[in-house]
């Protein structure tokens, strides 16, 4: 069964319910690892900055942006670990996974920013076309 499972949140509807396929999938292993995932995207971050009221206030937002991922987890008694990582969304993704040995994916299928998308096409498409291990796309 899938041990190591990498999450891709933004707290979006969509990567909520990815959180509960993640919680399924992981349960049913008895060794499985949730990550989640949450990218600090650089073009956000900038207007973040400028409207908190310091670095300690920007970390406490993107905590709490996790908390409903960390509380389904935690209701499933399911392990889980946290990493906020910085850059473009869809790139960063992809680069971690890459790295890391992951036996799966799973990603909302929309994100935040649906304009963006429009244009440049949706972050999950982005990182299932690049990513090496297989991929979850939950809708």
């Amino acid at each position: 069964m899938y041990k190591k499972i990498l999450l891709a949140f933004d707290g979006s509807e969509h990567s909520l319910r990815a959180t509960d396929e993640a919680a399924k999938i992981a349960s049913l292993g008895e060794k499985s690892i949730v990550e989640i995932v949450l990218v600090a995207d650089f073009s956000k971050a900038k207007s973040d900055i400028l409207h908190s009221q310091g670095k300690d206030e920007l970390e406490l937002s993107r905590r709490k942006k996790l908390l409903p991922a960390e509380e389904k987890l935690t209701a499933k008694n399911i392990s889980f670990e946290i990493n906020i990582l910085h850059g473009e969304p869809g790139p960063t993704i992809v680069d971690y996974a890459n790295k890391g040995d992951y036996d799966l994916l799973i990603i909302g299928s929309r994100g935040l920013n649906t304009l963006q998308e429009m244009v440049l096409g949706s972050v999950s498409h982005k990182v299932a076309k690049r990513v090496d291990c297989p991929v979850l796309i939950v809708k």
